[in-house]
């Protein structure tokens, strides 16, 4: 089993920090499509007010460990070459990114494949929180779906 990497990071996930991620496997030659999800933060409506923004928390070393055995489980699954999951913690507004995934196979259909794996296992299992800030000052905590 591979070290247990820790993928929150603090406030929204940059696009600087996201080409970053994505660059480093321009060279790696036997990969033959990437496929990228990021989640955004909306502004919902909610009643009579918008959503403004998300605070999230986590139990981090449990959702750490709980991230580290969705990427092994989608490395056992799928013929992926690499994977990436980075999620923000603290304060993310509407329009910034909150989740970043990224998947990379030798082809096209398996990396479509994994990618939805991985993001449907963590809306269903990863233990991270949002808390939605709405504009008239009051809060409610998001629900997965």
């Amino acid at each position: 089993m591979n070290a247990i990497k820790n993928v929150f990071r603090e406030g929204p996930i940059s696009p600087d920090f996201i080409a970053q991620s994505i660059a480093k496997h321009q060279s790696k030659t036997g990969i033959g499509a990437h496929d990228i999800f990021l989640g955004q933060v909306r502004a919902d409506q909610v009643g009579e007010t918008t959503v403004g923004a998300i605070e999230y928390s986590a139990y981090t070393e449990m959702a750490n460990k709980v991230m580290h055995q969705i990427r092994e489980n989608t490395f056992e699954r799928f013929e992926i070459t690499c994977m990436h999951i980075y999620h923000s913690l603290g304060l993310v507004k509407a329009g910034e990114i909150c989740l970043f995934v990224f998947v990379s196979s030798p082809h096209r259909k398996v990396c479509f494949r994994a990618l939805e794996f991985v993001v449907e296992s963590i809306k269903a299992e990863a233990p991270v929180f949002g808390k939605e800030l709405l504009a008239d000052q009051s809060h409610q905590w998001k629900v997965n779906q």
